[in-house]
């Protein structure tokens, strides 16, 4: 059969990820020095393991609500309330105000869920230059379009470099901080001119927050009362009425090191929120029901010692690298976003096949960026396998 001849519009728009290109390369590269993937390489902590097994155990194994459990629901509730300020806990009837939360399968599914929600063909969604590798394939699902917003050389997301873009077609502006590739954190001031330009121009602010506990102590601009080891990166819902205006979405995976239990929550004004559920009920169901009974019990631990120690690797990374080419510094995630110096004469996709050469993977920049000038390097690797990169990245970038 032709299934050529079948395929949709929708499949043939979306591009394969250039992130898996390298990883696959990982499996076939005996000996492979991988710093390419985004897979956090400590232990989940063993309360939250714990929690999952005697969920399973319990037989918490069914569906659960679209929605989300009870325990969970909960735990998200209070932290929202804590560190944001929201009170999503109120009910109120069908279209109300205020705020709502959904537990979605992964911060991935979440942003699917938006887009599905609000984007039709035709439409238009903001976003900084370079993004994670998903953004393009949400627009090109609902045959929609992503418009990029060139951040270079910062990599800061600012109401001057949006304003401009924004269209009678614009749905939202998806701002990330920290930043995936960059480890970029917005300022304070970026993010209230960012809020500020949204209402003026009635589009959504949507806040991607995966890597909101993977804030490095000197960007850490929003301490939360009483509990200061939870402070987190400036974020846009922390202002006054934000609720109205910000989509947050966040997760479980990076900070605990549960990528693969498919587990966030999206909160926000509750008529989005709302019709997202609606979208969820369609598409996933719920999220995974034991491990979600699990995922309540990881606000009880303190993951401040291992972001202390991705911190340190980032200072380890940025000396090395500095005294052979350009770097922003990170300050949250677990990447570094170098830049291939132009004496090269070539593009980071040949700078990579070059790392390759030499068993080094790391993933070039054309998969993040319409631009090929810059490469992202992960920290989630031993300090030796990391010195093993550098040595090779600095041999490659000296000539």
């Amino acid at each position: 059969m032709d299934i050529a001849r079948l395929l949709s519009d929708r499949a043939r728009a979306v591009e394969p990820s250039g992130i898996r290109r390298i990883s696959d390369l990982a499996a076939r590269i005996p000996d492979a020095i991988n710093l390419s993937i985004g897979q956090p390489d400590f232990a989940v902590p063993e309360a939250i393991k714990r929690a999952a097994v005697d969920a399973i155990e319990q037989d918490r194994n069914g569906y659960s609500t679209t929605v989300g459990v009870g325990p969970l629901r909960e735990a998200i509730h209070a932290w929202v309330k804590t560190d944001l300020g929201w009170d999503c806990t109120a009910r109120g009837d069908a279209g109300a105000g205020g705020a709502s939360m959904l537990v979605t399968s992964g911060t991935s599914g979440a942003l699917v869920l938006l887009a599905q929600t609000l984007l039709g063909p035709g439409d238009e969604m903001i976003v900084g230059d370079p993004y994670f590798s998903l953004y393009p394939g949400l627009a090109a699902l609902c045959g929609a379009r992503m418009v990029a917003c060139d951040t270079y050389p910062d990599f800061r997301l600012t109401a001057a470099r949006v304003e401009p873009l924004i269209t009678e077609r614009t749905k939202f502006v998806l701002l990330t901080s920290p930043g995936n590739p960059s480890g970029v954190v917005c300022a304070k001031k970026d993010v209230a001119d960012l809020l500020d330009l949204c209402r003026r121009r009635g589009v959504l602010l949507v806040s991607d927050e995966i890597y909101d506990d993977f804030t490095f102590r000197a960007h850490r601009g929003d301490a939360c009362v009483g509990d200061a080891r939870r402070a987190r990166c400036p974020s846009p819902a922390r202002l006054a009425g934000a609720e109205e205006d910000v989509l947050v979405i966040r997760g479980f995976g990076k900070t605990y090191g549960v990528t693969g239990w498919r587990l966030g929550y999206a909160v926000g004004p509750r008529a989005l929120i709302e019709q997202m559920t609606k979208i969820n009920m369609y598409t996933y169901v719920c999220a995974p029901t034991p491990l979600q009974f699990a995922a309540a019990a990881a606000y009880g631990v303190d993951m401040d010692p291992i972001v202390d120690g991705y911190e340190r690797r980032r200072d380890m990374v940025l000396e090395r690298l500095r005294s052979v080419t350009e770097v922003t510094e990170p300050g949250g995630a677990f990447y570094v976003f170098p830049k291939v110096p132009e004496r090269l004469g070539i593009s980071s996709t040949q700078f990579v096949e070059r790392c390759v050469e030499k068993k080094l993977l790391v993933v070039p920049g054309k998969a993040f960026s319409t631009r090929d000038t810059h490469f992202r390097v992960s920290l989630a690797a031993t300090d030796e396998v990391l010195g093993r990169g550098c040595e090779v990245l600095c041999g490659l970038m000296a000539g």
